[in-house]
């Protein structure tokens, strides 16, 4: 079962970089009004901002997306290796075949030894229980806790659950665990009745993860025997229609949000859709497959002077300021809101 899990890691990643794209162009339905007079230098612009009340450096981060094998362990040694020489925050990929193997668990423990001081988040499914939600925790010694909903993956996948007992385990977990808890979709987006619903038990922070990046519905679907799922491949809501969904919570609970970001363009749109941070998987993920250390810490910070630029140019000095822009929606968004009766 052990060899059965880490070959399912180590399929996982290859097949997230095999449906790697930059096609995508969800974000494209959103622009910003450019300033041109600013009011700030750049050496003014902070980037800092906060989530379950934990204090980032960076509003992007490294999300979940690697664990459970030799291979991912490498993986996940480098990846902590870029979070500490950038500030980033990082969160590994999900713990559960750590808890039932503890001879693959170093593929997670690795994260905490290589940044021993570095704001970690932990990560299992929210089917498990309260005991493995906290020794997830202590596995990686955790800032916190997400805490993924993945119903579409879990359907598709060959070997996945097919009964959920997410609401009761959440509000459970919340309860338990010495640390704050983030719900996070697994890339098909939250809708304002999900968000609703979580609020109601005590969640306090969401990760709305809509699709446009890492697909599971396409990677569980090509594990599949027959390949007979592929109808669900658009399944979902995107990253851009779950933040509009999420805005009337924005004063309730921390958004969070992920899927298809490969640009500190995109990151400023989510954060300008209210967002407080922003989780980047699939395009690190691709950076770790085909560049060095060096040239994605490079990178990084490309995309921290990037993000600097444009909130400059947009005359906001902080995350709260650009979480006050109002962006220009294209027509076929402006539907979606009117459909959904969502104002904006």
């Amino acid at each position: 079962m052990t060899s059965q899990h880490s070959h399912r890691k180590d399929e996982h990643v290859s097949l997230a970089e095999k449906f790697y794209t930059n096609d995508d162009t969800a974000f494209d339905g959103v622009r910003f009004i450019n300033t041109s007079l600013p009011k700030y230098s750049l050496d003014e612009i902070d980037l800092s901002t906060q989530i379950a009340r934990i204090p980032l450096r960076t509003p992007f981060y490294i999300e979940a997306m690697s664990g459970g094998s030799e291979h991912t362990k490498e993986i996940n040694r480098r990846l902590a290796l870029i979070a500490k020489a950038t500030g980033l925050a990082m969160a590994v990929g999900s713990e559960s075949v750590g808890l039932s193997d503890p001879s693959v668990s170093d593929s997670f423990t690795v994260v905490r030894q290589t940044n021993p001081d570095g704001v970690l988040f932990a990560n299992i499914g929210a089917n498990h229980s309260i005991e493995d939600a906290q020794a997830a925790v202590d596995m990686i010694g955790a800032n916190a806790l997400e805490l993924h909903i993945n119903v579409a993956q879990e359907l598709v996948m060959p070997e996945g659950d097919r009964q959920f007992n997410f609401v009761e385990n959440i509000g459970q977990i919340i309860e338990h665990v010495n640390v704050p808890v983030i719900v996070k979709e697994v890339g098909f987006g939250m809708s304002q009745e999900t968000i609703a619903q979580l609020a109601k038990i005590g969640v306090e922070s969401v990760n709305v993860s809509g699709h446009g990046g890492t697909n599971f519905a396409a990677i569980e679907n090509f594990r599949r025997h027959s390949k007979d799922m592929a109808y669900l491949k658009g399944w979902g809501l995107s990253t851009i229609e779950s933040l509009v969904e999420a805005r009337s919570f924005n004063n309730q609970l921390t958004v969070i949000a992920s899927g298809g970001v490969k640009s500190p363009l995109d990151v400023a749109k989510c954060l300008a859709l209210g967002s407080s941070a922003v989780g980047v998987a699939g395009y690190f993920l691709h950076d770790i497959i085909h560049q060095s250390d060096d040239e994605i810490i490079a990178d990084i910070k490309e995309w921290q002077y990037g993000l600097k630029a444009i909130m400059l140019m947009l005359n906001c000095q902080n995350v709260d300021d650009l979480q006050q822009q109002r962006l220009l929606l294209d027509p076929q968004l402006i539907s979606y809101l009117n459909q959904r009766k969502l104002t904006y």
